[in-house]
């Protein structure tokens, strides 16, 4: 069996989603553009930024939907490879590794230009110590690369907020409030044609804001953290731009602005006069090189994440796959950053960069049409934490806007484009076809096609659902508390167990016993039932079923799961969920595996004096509690309340009432008795409340 491949360290939190993201835009898009595309639109220009921040929102969502189903390493290429195949994974992968590769570079070489300003220095010498020294940082661990991220787009944040309150008061309040009504007109300098084409031009500005996707395995609780980082460094990104632009139409006369390569150092020195000793452009300088060093920083961090994650797949050396002792991919850092000190050294960097901005243009169009492949294959695993509105509309826009785009981009930009696909595409069959046999989840969506599914994608994809844990509205720990016990004194059959538990559970959900007991066994004689450490776990997703249930079997002397032999299970997990939650239904399963998996579990279960303790043993302890009605003790005041009347926080549920060695499913007329044994559920934040209330004694 090929051994699974080592896991990179989830060390990136919201912070460092944002400083990744919003890093990887502001460079040439701000400092370098507006002057360029003012040339082509006039003072409309900075309506064009807005407009093209609308454009990148289908594959922005695209993307969050992406990551959070599949929080990969390699974004993009991993998005599409499990999608439309390992031929257009390759195409997206090799591609965008260049692209990031030469926008880095470029940006980069921004940090020598911008230095320019007040002291003479050797451009490209500059450039290839920056790239050294972030190739040192990033092998050292994306925490660290991360930490310096969030420091580049601190200071850069801080300033351009500075500009645009500064710029705001100066057009408005301030020398240039009677100037602005001629600086906008004629608004439309070259027609509506005119300020398409623009919006075109300065799109590229917006597209490292998906590129924190790359790093996506790396990112703590990536449902949440992915999508508001992305959403947050776009509302960044469309202020600064479209305002900052704004500022700098309002305060440079036309011909000044048109072709200016540093518009904003330019606009600084109008804005700032006030401030001694040039200190205004200064600020402006710092913001530029902290802007043009991070996406150079992010550059290597997420271009390094394209071979790594095609490595695990075979469709480049097995080398860049190799996770360092650091905890990063070492080797795949060093080469990317390698490649980079190349394109620094050989290349038009600047003219290459942006026509490579015309394949991230065609890759945005493959995110979209990606979304809807994977949405309509059906495959259970697909489970995002996040799904993408307005869907399909919003794919089928994301889907034909980019081609419209790079048409407005030139001959040069599809010639490119084309000759880039190419190159790749005889790299996957030169090399990497042999090599793999995987298929997409298109075969899984056209029926027609359906001798070519590959049932290792759902396979994958389920154990990816199951890596990533529970969510916070998944009911685990109410299931638990809820679920039936069988505690086995006599030594039976696996099929006569499933029999007594089918009898249970049909008691419970209604279920028919025919039904469940045909099931479980089908899983059973088919082998697909888990095992692991004495434990197995059947499991069934039932039409019709409202709510997931448990059923929980303990056999002291074991069970046998297979008539022909193996290790007899001593824990036997029956979870049944509706038809309709493929995805709960397997974060369940996934966090009951993990309680087997934990060492000392076994022991815990065999040690258990009675069915609560063996609920107990499953519940999660920072959300649940158990509170016995003493009279005598703080949880006295409940006893002869009824639960309606009883005052606990928001998010805590009474699961389960032991009474008198039976269970009582608690409603809001249900009155507390003494000797009860209560099992409140919650989040951990209202568990500790009720515990400081309640549970004073330790009477847990």
């Amino acid at each position: 069996m090929q051994e699974a491949p080592k896991r990179l360290s989830k060390e990136l939190g919201l912070a460092d989603v944002y400083a990744v993201s919003t890093g990887a835009m502001f460079s040439s898009g701000f400092f370098l553009l507006p002057g360029l595309a003012a040339a082509k639109t006039g003072p409309s220009v900075f309506l064009a930024y807005l407009l093209a921040g609308l454009f990148i929102l289908p594959a922005m969502l695209s993307k969050a939907e992406l990551a959070t189903a599949m929080p990969r390493a390699g974004g993009t290429y991993y998005f599409l490879d499990r999608a439309l195949g390992p031929l257009v994974g390759t195409v997206g992968g090799l591609g965008t590794c260049l692209a990031l590769v030469l926008k880095s570079a470029f940006a980069l070489v921004g940090i020598g230009a911008y230095l320019g300003i007040y002291v003479n220095v050797p451009i490209k010498p500059i450039a290839i110590g920056f790239a050294l020294a972030f190739m040192v940082v990033n092998v050292v661990g994306a925490k660290e690369s991360g930490g310096l991220q969030r420091i580049l787009v601190t200071a850069l944040v801080g300033i351009m907020a500075l500009f645009v309150l500064q710029g705001l008061f100066t057009v408005f309040a301030g020398d240039a409030a009677g100037q602005v009504g001629d600086r906008f007109d004629p608004f439309l300098a070259f027609g509506f044609q005119g300020f398409m084409a623009t919006v075109g031009f300065v799109f590229v500005s917006y597209a490292g804001l998906t590129k924190v996707a790359s790093v996506a395995e790396e990112i703590r609780d990536p449902d949440r953290n992915i999508p508001l980082g992305m959403a947050l460094s776009l509302a960044t990104a469309v202020i600064v731009y479209t305002v900052g632009v704004f500022i700098i139409v309002a305060v440079l006369p036309p011909d000044e602005l048109r072709h200016n390569l540093t518009p904003v150092a330019t606009a600084a020195e109008v804005l700032f006069g006030w401030l001694p000793g040039g200190v205004g452009l200064l600020l402006i300088v710092v913001a530029a090189i902290a802007a043009f060093a991070s996406t150079g920083n992010a550059g290597i961090l997420s271009a390094s994440r394209y071979p790594l994650a095609m490595a695990r797949d075979g469709l480049v050396s097995a080398r860049f796959g190799v996770i360092g002792r650091h905890g990063t991919p070492t080797f795949a850092i060093v080469a990317t950053t390698l490649l980079k000190i190349a394109c620094i050294l050989l290349l038009d960097v600047e003219g290459i960069a942006k026509l490579a901005s015309a394949f991230q243009l065609l890759l945005f169009s493959l995110v979209c049409l990606a979304v809807v492949i994977m949405r309509e294959s059906g495959i259970a695993g697909y489970d995002p934490g996040f799904r993408s509105p307005l869907y399909p509309w919003m794919q089928i826009a994301g889907f034909l806007v980019p081609f419209w785009l790079i048409t407005e981009m030139g001959h040069q930009a599809v010639l490119f484009t084309l000759g880039l696909i190419a190159a790749t595409i005889v790299w996957y069959f030169g090399y990497g076809r042999r090599r793999t046999a995987r298929a997409g989840a298109i075969f899984h969506t056209f029926a027609r096609l359906g001798e070519r599914q590959h049932s290792g994608l759902d396979v994958e994809l389920r154990g990816i659902v199951k890596e990533k844990g529970l969510r916070d509205e998944d009911p685990f720990d109410e299931v638990v508390a809820r679920s039936a016990v069988i505690d086995l004194q006599d030594e039976l059959s696996f099929s006569d167990v499933i029999r007594g538990a089918a009898e249970a559970l049909a008691r419970s959900t209604d279920v028919a016993v025919d039904v469940l007991r045909h099931g479980f066994e089908a899983e059973r004689v088919a082998g697909f039932i888990p095992v692991a450490r004495g434990a197995a776990l059947p499991h069934l997703r039932v039409d019709g079923l409202e709510r997931p249930a448990m059923l929980l079997v303990r056999s002291r002397s074991g069970v046998p799961v297979d008539a022909t032999g193996g290790d007899p299970v001593h824990a036997v997990f029956f979870l049944l969920s509706p038809e309709d939650e493929p995805g709960q239904h397997l974060r369940l399963l996934g966090h009951l595996a993990t309680h087997v998996d934990d060492v000392g579990f076994l022991d815990r279960w065999l040690a258990a004096r009675d069915a609560d303790e063996l609920r107990a043993s499953l519940l999660r302890e920072e959300r649940s509690l158990s509170l016995h009605l003493d009279p005598t003790g703080p949880a006295a005041e409940l006893i002869g309340r009824s639960l309606r009347d009883v005052d606990l926080p928001e998010d805590t549920l009474v699961a389960l009432i032991r009474r008198r060695g039976h269970s009582v499913i608690p409603q809001g007329s249900t009155v507390f008795q003494p000797g009860d044994r209560l099992t409140v559920i919650g989040a951990p934040h209202a568990i500790r409340t009720v515990a400081e209330r309640y549970a004073r004694d330790g009477g847990a």
